[in-house]
């Protein structure tokens, strides 16, 4: 009996699982990805879009379950485990390559000397306990001399002495010692990548910020080596005899400004928020005569003035 024709019949139903195009296939299987090469059939894709992306996709996937079968697996209580390789694709970073550190004080020291540097564990072996414990932090062997419940105590110590308080004092100066050498360090590094011109503008204007802070605006201050004289820095002053006129419009613009801020002052805070009192303090200047008073006075005076200027 020829049973070819049923077995061919049979196959024709099912795709094969071997996947051949004229582009092959870029399987990644770290990133359990496909890379498809291949250009689109323009006559497929718009004939039959939906069969041509299901065709595709279908290749895609047979040659990724297919390369994941190749890869060796391990054993495990869920079923056997394939072992992914390392990824083939290089993606691109989201940020730019850190500079590269300068290096510290001691790593410059070392590398003269020839010192190689030596990694300490983090644990370390104690003796009493038959354990493992940590270098630092809790229950740290670093503070096993502040934990003993015996010290021993030199003959000629001070009779307050505390050894535990010396043992932690200790300590902690060896912690501070490590933060002041890191802070040199990064101080040493931001120098190194670029930034002296930047703390040097900055200590310039700090230094002319100081100059200019006096009466004198620095011109009678002790002069550093090499500082330069600074432009363009003057001090004004009203002149010492004014007109009548130009003493009244500021004494005005003054009393407007109080004013101003007076009302400013009651929409934000309300009215009786111990703000200043303008009539109470023009009653005051005016020795109680109120401020047309005042102003007539000023007029008196301007008049006086310009009688013993025709003179």
């Amino acid at each position: 009996m020829d049973v070819s024709n049923i077995l061919a019949s049979h196959a024709a139903k099912f795709q094969s699982v071997t996947v051949e195009k004229e582009t092959p296939l870029d399987v990644d299987t770290g990133f359990l990805t496909v890379t498809d090469l291949t250009p689109i059939d323009e006559d497929s894709y718009k004939s039959n879009l939906e069969e041509y992306l299901q065709t595709t996709a279908r290749d895609g996937i047979q040659a990724l379950i297919a390369a994941l079968y190749s890869l060796p697996t391990q054993p495990s209580p869920d079923g056997p485990l394939a072992q992914l390789p390392a990824p083939t694709t290089q993606l691109p970073r989201a940020k730019p390559l850190p500079k590269p550190k300068p290096p510290t004080k001691w790593e410059r020291f070392a590398a003269a000397k020839g010192i190689q540097k030596r990694v300490r564990e983090k644990k370390v072996w104690d003796e009493e306990r038959q354990e493992w414990v940590n270098r630092w932090g809790k229950d740290g062997k670093n503070k096993e001399k502040e934990e003993q419940w015996i010290h021993e105590v030199k003959a000629d110590a001070p009779v307050d002495h505390d050894p535990v308080k010396a043992a932690r004092e200790a300590r902690t100066s060896r912690v501070a010692k490590n933060e002041r050498q890191r802070l040199q360090n990064n101080a040493r590094a931001q120098t190194a990548s670029g930034d002296r011109e930047e703390r040097k503008k900055d200590i310039e204007k700090t230094l002319a910020t100081t100059r200019i802070s006096t009466a004198s605006m620095g011109r009678f201050d002790k002069k550093l080596d090499g500082e330069k004289k600074l432009r363009g820095v003057k001090r004004k002053f009203e002149a010492a005899e004014t007109s009548v006129e130009q003493e009244k419009q500021a004494s005005l613009a003054v009393l407007s400004k109080l004013d101003g801020d007076v009302k400013r002052a009651r929409k934000e805070k309300g009215a009786d928020d111990g703000v200043l009192n303008v009539r109470k303090a023009i009653r005051n200047v005016s020795k109680g005569k109120g401020g047309v008073a005042l102003a007539r006075e000023a007029n008196r005076k301007g008049a006086k003035s310009k009688r013993g200027g025709k003179r």
